[in-house]
């Protein structure tokens, strides 16, 4: 058996390290080719201690010459590079197959870009790629034939659940959401929640970022835009409900009255595995789920409480630069409530008042979809030292 070699962009963070415990459990089936970070490079010289990959990359020029100088006794020691240009090699170095995106935000967009037109195929953790630029993202995947294996537990539920199935036959497409820690918080309260309150996620082990995303719900609306995307479905045609157990990832709702859902534990090494086995399953590592003496619940969303989710779904109907500006703006509000610069229920007012004040302009380009991020961060930005 041929390996497959493997680009993960994003190894040091939460999904990089649930990827590579999956690599580690096939060295038959797997060869680690490149390696991207951002500045934990005691990690990253670690993994490459173990895995041996040809190309790794850092964030700054800073941190390369800090990692060079650490590999330059080491016997097949890897090409270092950094920024923007080291991902873009990261996917385009010889012997990659599969290119695993775990970046967080933006920075996912142009490499994946440009893995898609090196003919690769992509394994999507990074929801933010199909958010900004999702019409330029997948026609460029049509015309090289390039197949998207989301990674996303719910992405890759919806992925499983439609394998075999006609899209016609589809009547809507259900994302569960845990509903973050504050699910059964009364709304009022919401104006006092801390940093710390907000990073307990209550189901999975993430990020910052997406912790953060997943208590206002954006997350969620993030996803519902991806889906539109992955699976050509209409935005009307996708719905949320709030599941606070996370056993049931996904539900797919048939014409005939069918209801099929996916489930299991919430570890990311199960959607992991799927996208780098596919179109075989292999072992994750994680145990299968025993449903005896489990109570699942399904709740709506209270729109209230969670606001960005519309936000996210008009930011769909209006196409074009529209979602870009969101993700911008939830980068921003979600970064200075981090610092401590505004409140928990000041996110969702930063990203309305710059969406209303967006005009839309059509994707023709990669560039058109950065300027739409340099714009919604500039307006953000007013939005945050107005309040």
């Amino acid at each position: 058996m041929r390996k497959k070699g493997i680009a993960i962009l994003g190894s040091t963070g939460t999904l990089g390290r649930a990827t590579l415990d999956v690599v580690r459990r096939h060295p038959e089936r797997f060869r680690v080719v490149s390696l991207s970070c951002g500045q934990n490079t005691s990690l990253l010289l670690r993994q490459i201690e173990e895995f041996r990959p040809r190309y790794v990359t850092v964030l700054s020029a800073r941190l390369s010459e800090k990692v060079k100088r650490e590999v330059s006794s080491m016997a097949g020691a890897p090409e270092v590079g950094h920024g923007r240009e080291g991902l873009r090699r990261a996917v385009s170095v010889r012997g990659v197959d599969v290119v695993l995106v775990c970046v967080v935000g933006m920075e996912g967009f142009l490499p994946t870009l440009e893995a898609i037109r090196r003919g690769r195929t992509i394994a999507l953790a990074n929801k933010e790629t199909l958010v900004v630029g999702g019409p330029l993202v997948m026609k460029e995947a049509r015309k090289q034939g390039v197949r998207i294996i989301p990674v996303d537990s719910e992405h890759s539920a919806i992925h499983q659940l439609l394998k075999r199935e006609k899209k016609r036959a589809v009547k809507r497409l259900i994302l569960t959401a845990s509903g973050g820690p504050f699910f059964r918080m009364p709304l009022k309260k919401l104006r006092y929640v801390t940093v710390e309150d907000a990073l307990k996620h209550p189901v999975w082990n993430m990020g910052r970022r997406i912790t953060i995303d997943s208590a206002t719900l954006m997350n969620k609306g993030f996803e519902v835009i991806e889906a539109r995307w992955l699976f050509g479905m209409r935005e009307e045609k996708i719905g949320v409900c709030i599941h606070p157990q996370g056993v049931v990832h996904s539900m797919v709702e048939f014409l005939d009255g069918s209801v099929l859902s996916q489930m299991g534990h919430s570890d990311m090494r199960i959607p992991i595995a799927y996208a780098l086995g596919w179109p075989e399953r292999i072992a994750s590592g994680v145990e299968g789920y025993s449903p005896e003496n489990t109570t699942l619940e399904f709740f709506p969303v209270d729109e209230r409480k969670y606001p960005c989710l519309r936000f996210a779904c008009e930011s769909l109907r209006l196409g074009g630069s529209a979602p870009a500006v969101l993700n911008a703006a939830d980068e921003v509000a979600v970064d200075m409530f981090l610092k401590g610069m505004i409140k928990f229920i000041e996110i969702p007012v930063v990203i309305e008042k710059t969406l209303t004040e967006h005009l839309p302009w059509r994707l023709a380009s990669p560039e058109d979809v950065l300027e739409a991020d340099r714009w919604g961060r500039k307006k953000a930005m007013e939005v945050v030292k107005g309040l």
